[in-house]
């Protein structure tokens, strides 16, 4: 992390353009789901327009996510609140790079699954799916905790841009 005052108004954007295609993801899995294991059991089935939704906001979580990494990379990302003990520090860091790394295994074990029809990464899919709500809950909960409980206002980097 860097020492940047705040979040810009693109990485404020991406984030929740993010968690607004997150939502449709998991309200699609089941017919994403079903058109996959009608695939594996080799009947024949003509791929719906939920299906290719599906596909196409995935491949668009991937592209946002390395997008937002690149301007982490560039503009930095502000500090965690000086007084957190160091703890909370690394649980937000780790926090951070879990959500990064979950955003872009999500999509491409995905697409192997679906395009070479392997049962198997469908799985660590579905197990990505969970450890994503798991640590995208966490996220939630930590920043509602600074916000609400110690009051250090740590949410408005994540409303209001520096720029």
């Amino acid at each position: 992390m860097s020492n940047a005052p705040g979040y810009s108004r693109t990485q404020i954007g991406l984030h929740w353009l993010v968690v607004l295609l997150l939502i449709p993801q998991f309200l699609l899995n089941d017919g994403m789901g079903h058109t996959f294991y009608s695939q594996v059991k080799g009947v024949p089935v003509s791929t719906d327009f939920l299906t290719y939704l599906h596909i196409v906001i995935g491949v668009v979580i991937l592209i946002l996510a390395a997008w937002r990494l690149v301007l982490r990379a560039t503009h930095g990302a502000p500090e965690p609140p000086h007084d957190d003990p160091e703890l909370m520090r690394f649980g937000a860091k780790a926090i951070h790079w879990l959500l990064y790394a979950t955003l872009f295994l999500l999509p491409i074990t995905g697409g192997i699954a679906y395009y070479y029809t392997l049962r198997w990464m469908a799985e660590v899919h579905s197990a990505l799916t969970t450890g994503l709500l798991i640590i995208a809950g966490l996220h939630v909960v930590a920043a509602l905790y600074h916000q609400y409980y110690l009051k250090d206002h740590l949410l408005r980097r994540m409303m209001k841009s520096v720029d």
